[in-house]
């Protein structure tokens, strides 16, 4: 690599970053950027950057999505995923198979394709991808109520594991007519069963190696879990088991409880995911030729409202006829189902495996993709507002104080809000009976900090900033939201 290469690379990331903002501020998705800052950047844009490399996009998009996968098992809730633990795996799962057989049925009739190749199609493009969504509706400043969020982040992690799967066994299908396609589901059972077990159990190996073990530099744990990561997806994709669901469960495994370190080993891997997915969304970019999407806009269109209109909102309300949700949350999640990168590089598996439609395949699902970003993804917002369920974001509050838990200190630091009504308000500290263990370190009033002393006189929509163990936390959170 020679330094004009370097040179190029290096803006291309830089100007990723700065055009980031531009998501922030007027609510495009940052998908649709990165994709075409990578369009501009190729060889029908103004880079002239010539790159027709499908095997080098898909080694860089699976290790992306691999690093991506993990980070937002490691970011989850587990508190807030577990109570919609049902709807979105079934959403993940049975909703996944009923898109990607409408979307098929449909491609297979308007394209002439055989049904296998037609299914093959509607497998590709039938996960979803809620960062998209979430980052839309935080530039809005948008919340969305009750468990909306948890669910649709666990559908969005969850489902490209599904997606992918169906995506390979019906390439060998198409070039493999021989097969049987009921040989398809003890390949599911294996992939999935083997997947979830080890994604399970190398969690519990990086949650036990991650406190356990005493490394002489804190920057050697980032490189420990990024070696577990890569490990977990190799050794269970060797096994027969789905990798990509693998290192999934092993984020929310670790994730699950505290660790050593692990406000620091948290941002790594947020930023790694960062840049994974600016790598991904411009090599993406530069692979296809936009003067090859003109020719199927027409067919493009078509199979995006199908996708949009009539596949996902039929798999949402079917999938979820026995959830206790409403009409209004179904339609929500019907129309948040924007597609992202997954579809895109599962559309190279096929060039890859030189199936017959695969230039089409490719071109159909990037138009797909960017007619979902537009339409979807700039109304969301509007829909969730529509609907009712929207709630504004409470910025999360940023303390001018760190803390690093080490091995062997089982305190950690935690903030507690104190309710308006509380018993504990218009008391001094020192007044409260706090135990020995529970140490306020800081007070966050309005918008200003205050160093506490005992003296300190308790108002409410305060929220304490503390060192404390679990038990006494617990203790105190109950003590100060009883009514006064």
């Amino acid at each position: 690599m020679n330094s004009v290469t370097l040179i190029a690379a290096a803006l291309l990331l830089l100007v990723s970053v700065l055009v980031s903002k531009i998501s922030d501020r007027f609510g495009v998705p940052v998908l649709l950027l990165f994709l075409g800052l990578g369009m501009l950047a190729g060889s029908d844009g103004f880079g002239g950057i010539y790159f027709d490399d499908p095997a080098l996009a898909q080694f860089i998009g699976v290790n992306a999505l691999v690093l991506i996968l993990f980070s937002g098992g490691l970011g989850t809730e587990w508190t807030d995923v577990r109570a919609s633990a049902r709807e979105g795996l079934i959403l993940s799962t049975l909703g996944v198979l009923l898109t990607a057989f409408i979307v098929g049925s449909f491609a297979s009739l308007l394209l002439g394709l055989s049904l296998y190749e037609g299914l093959l199609l509607g497998s590709i493009v039938s996960s979803t991808d809620a960062a998209a969504v979430f980052s839309v509706l935080r530039s809005k400043g948008i919340s969305l109520k009750g468990r909306l969020k948890p669910l649709l982040e666990l559908e969005s992690g969850s489902n490209d594991p599904m997606a992918i799967f169906l995506t390979i066994g019906l390439i060998q299908l198409v070039t493999q007519p021989e097969l049987s396609p009921f040989s398809l589901i003890t390949l599911f059972i294996r992939q999935m069963a083997l997947g979830a077990l080890a994604g399970f159990v190398m969690g519990k190996v990086m949650f036990w190696l991650v406190n356990r073990i005493k490394l002489g530099h804190e920057g050697l744990y980032p490189v420990l879990t990024l070696s577990l990561v890569f490990l977990t997806f190799g050794v269970t994709d060797w096994a027969g088991g789905n990798g990509f669901l693998a290192v999934y469960m092993a984020g929310i495994v670790l994730g699950r409880d505290d660790f050593l370190h692990q406000r620091s080993l948290l941002r790594f891997h947020d930023g790694l995911a960062w840049i994974m997915q600016i790598a991904m969304f411009l090599t993406l970019g530069l692979l296809v030729f936009p003067s090859r999407l003109v020719p199927i806009m027409g067919v493009g269109l078509l199979i995006a409202f199908c996708l949009m209109f009539v596949a996902r909102p039929l798999s949402v309300f079917l999938t979820l006829a026995l959830s206790r949700m409403g009409w209004r949350e179904k339609t929500f999640i019907s129309w948040v189902g924007l597609r992202g990168a997954a579809p895109i590089i599962l559309a190279t598996f096929p060039l890859l495996a030189r199936v017959e439609q695969a230039d089409l395949f490719f071109n159909i699902v990037f138009f797909v993709v960017l007619t979902s970003v537009l339409l979807q993804g700039t109304s969301i917002p509007q829909v969730a507002r529509w609907l009712k369920l929207d709630l504004p974001v409470v910025p999360k509050r940023v303390y001018p104080i760190e803390f690093t838990s080490v091995g062997g200190f089982k305190s950690e630091l935690k903030e507690l809000p104190v309710p308006v009504g509380s018993c504990a308000i218009g008391k001094a500290i020192f007044e409260l009976g706090l135990p020995e263990d529970f140490l306020v370190v800081l007070i966050a009033r309005e918008n200003d900090f205050l160093v506490p002393s005992g003296g300190v006189v308790v108002q409410g929509g305060d929220v304490f900033l503390v060192l404390s163990t679990k038990e006494s936390f617990d203790a105190v959170q109950m003590k100060v939201s009883q009514p006064a």
